[in-house]
């Protein structure tokens, strides 16, 4: 069973050696969608409680939430782009999110409502 929780945040990045726009300062309104597979549940018949869930993202989503993106100690060698901040999430959540009924299965990460990726672990 998949459980899952969207949410938001904010911040600015540019794309070090992008040959085009996005190698200016920009920002985007990033969508995170974060998803436990439950291979159990629980006595009260939950794979993960959503106040949990909610709880452990948006921790991590406050890290981010605001910044400029590009001096986060997670991407000063590498672009923050929308498929390392999904990686720099998933990561950063794996072990939080992981018990003995359920794990962390994919974090999506879009800049717009049309664009976006889907990042599943390694």
């Amino acid at each position: 069973m998949d459980i899952f929780v969207k949410t938001h945040f904010s911040g600015g990045h540019h794309l070090r050696a992008y040959p085009g726009n996005c190698e200016n300062p920009h920002g985007h309104n990033w969508k995170v969608k974060v998803t436990v597979r439950a291979r159990k549940l629980d006595h009260l018949g939950m794979g993960i409680d959503f106040k949990e869930l909610k709880k452990k993202v948006n921790t991590l989503l406050d890290e981010l939430d605001h910044r400029d993106l590009n001096e986060h100690p997670a991407f000063q060698d590498k672009n923050p782009s929308s498929e390392h901040i999904a990686m720099f999430i998933f990561q950063s959540l794996r072990e939080p999110l992981s018990s003995d009924r359920y794990s962390l299965y994919a974090v999506e990460v879009r800049e717009t409502e049309s664009s976006g990726v889907i990042y599943y672990g390694d």
